[in-house]
């Protein structure tokens, strides 16, 4: 018949568990499609960030900068705050450069509140908002440290 010698495949069955395994990953693809494509499911990442921006938004309260007056370590820390993420556009001392002069009279305002939502939500045409890197409390000290600066 036919004998060569030579191992031959014959009518071997495929072991249950890669059907298994094989059938389980088709049924998981199918539903992953079908959940998480936005044309299909309307579920969308973009729609659950701006949801969590908002509601963060809506707990992120600012308090005063007053709230550190006068307290000279939490001024210290302000400084350092500005030093590392303010400095580069609106120079060491706060005197403007590529960034205006935060000492002198604001475009936006020049009090505490107008300062902080300045610092964290941003302004047009150049100024980033910083809340999501430094935080409310961290923004309230560069605050507390340039309200030092313009009484100087």
């Amino acid at each position: 018949m036919n004998d060569t010698g030579e191992p031959q495949e014959g009518h071997n069955k495929i072991p249950a568990g890669w059907l298994i395994f094989f059938f389980a990953a088709i049924i998981f693809l199918i539903w992953y499609v079908v959940s998480y494509t936005p044309a299909i499911s309307g579920w969308s990442f973009y729609d659950k960030y701006k949801k969590e921006m908002a509601s963060a938004a809506k707990t992120e309260t600012a308090a005063p900068a007053s709230k550190y007056a006068g307290d000279e370590k939490a001024i210290g820390e302000g400084k350092e705050i500005f030093a590392s993420n303010c400095a580069a556009c609106h120079n060491a001392d706060a005197t403007g450069g590529i960034g205006p002069n935060l000492i002198a009279e604001l475009k936006y305002g020049s009090t505490e509140q107008d300062l902080y939502i300045s610092a964290a939500k941003g302004r047009p045409n150049g100024m980033p908002g910083f809340l999501p890197q430094l935080g409310s409390d961290r923004i309230i000290k560069v605050v507390a440290y340039l309200e030092k600066l313009r009484k100087k």
